[in-house]
């Protein structure tokens, strides 16, 4: 077999503009097809933690089915039983979706503008294939789905009232967002406090040794990127989230490892700085700042009363602060 080799300037795809009528029908086709299985994807991925909005797009899958039955019926009737294979990525010029097993990084939330997306590219392909077309038959079935398309979003809406009704959207919102603290804020925040605390002795304790800006940089560049490995790799370690339902480990390492070493290198970049006093006066202002977004995110998401959040934060990032210093100075 001869390998297959591409040219600047060439393209094996076709544009739109190029396709003719029964092309035009048979992108529709398998676009219905791809966009019914997006959607049951999405259902089978929400069914097990928010089974109304499941149902939302099990309806929507049936409508894409329907959809791609009424175009089949119409290929049939014009051209005749045998339906070339044309599908979205062969098409240059046209869009495309995302694969489905992305779908497993997407929320609650994101899924449903996805979704929203999805129905307003449809639309706008049908619009244009009208321009394309000359039987009268096909044009208004054409127009019939880019109305359909639009009116999708009152669809989606009568859906959501019919399967979210009686509080099930505010408990599947709910769900969603516990899911979010769960995953990501939780592990980061825990990662944020150790990486911002934790540096602090030994960064400090270095600088005030040493009074050497460059050697407390490489102390402070070490402690943080070395805290940030190990935990992410204990938060990633200890729970696989199945159990649990804190989501998968490799988020939550992620989360943990990228605050961990954040939280560490704030008040570790000063110290590229030359010379020593500045550094360190500019370093004690990001130390100010990290502790205080602690305090922040502890009550913004965490919902622990902020007075409470700064006494904890301050004050035991305070002790750390002033230990490293006293043990560097003596």
């Amino acid at each position: 077999m001869l390998p297959h080799f591409s040219f600047p300037g060439f393209s094996s795809k076709r544009r739109f503009d190029s396709l003719a009528e029964h092309e035009i029908l048979a992108l529709a086709i398998s676009s219905e097809e791809e966009d019914g299985r997006i959607y049951a994807a999405y259902a089978a991925k929400l069914r097990g933690e928010y089974p109304a909005s499941a149902a939302v797009f099990d309806d929507m899958a049936a409508e894409e089915d329907e959809h791609r039955r009424r175009l089949i019926e119409l290929y049939q009737k014009r051209f005749g039983e045998v339906i070339p294979p044309i599908r979205r990525e062969h098409v240059a010029d046209f869009y495309t979706r995302k694969p489905v097993w992305l779908i497993e990084n997407l929320g609650l939330e994101r899924i449903r503008e996805e979704a929203a997306d999805m129905e307003r590219q449809a639309q706008d392909f049908y619009l244009g294939a009208i321009t394309r077309c000359t039987d009268a038959e096909t044009r208004k079935l054409l127009g019939d789905l880019a109305a359909a398309e639009a009116g999708h979003q009152v669809t989606a809406q009568e859906l959501e009232a019919k399967h979210l009704g009686q509080g099930e959207r505010e408990t599947e919102d709910a769900a969603a967002k516990r899911q979010f603290i769960l995953t990501w804020v939780q592990p980061g925040l825990a990662g944020l406090m150790d990486g911002s605390v934790s540096t602090l002795a030994p960064i400090f304790a270095t600088a005030f040794a040493t009074q050497n800006p460059w050697t407390t940089f490489l102390v402070g560049l070490s402690a943080s990127i070395g805290a940030g490995i190990s935990m992410g790799f204990t938060e990633a370690a200890h729970d696989d989230g199945k159990l649990s339902g804190r989501g998968a480990p490799w988020k939550r390492g992620l989360a943990s490892g990228v605050m961990t070493a954040i939280g560490g290198l704030g008040h570790a970049l000063p110290y590229l700085i030359p010379s020593f006093w500045t550094a360190t006066a500019i370093a004690l202002i990001v130390v100010f700042v990290e502790l205080w977004t602690i305090a922040w995110i502890q009550n913004r998401f965490m919902e622990t009363p902020f007075a409470r959040a700064v006494f904890q934060i301050v004050l035991g990032g305070g002790l750390v602060l002033a230990a490293g210093i006293l043990i560097g100075g003596a």
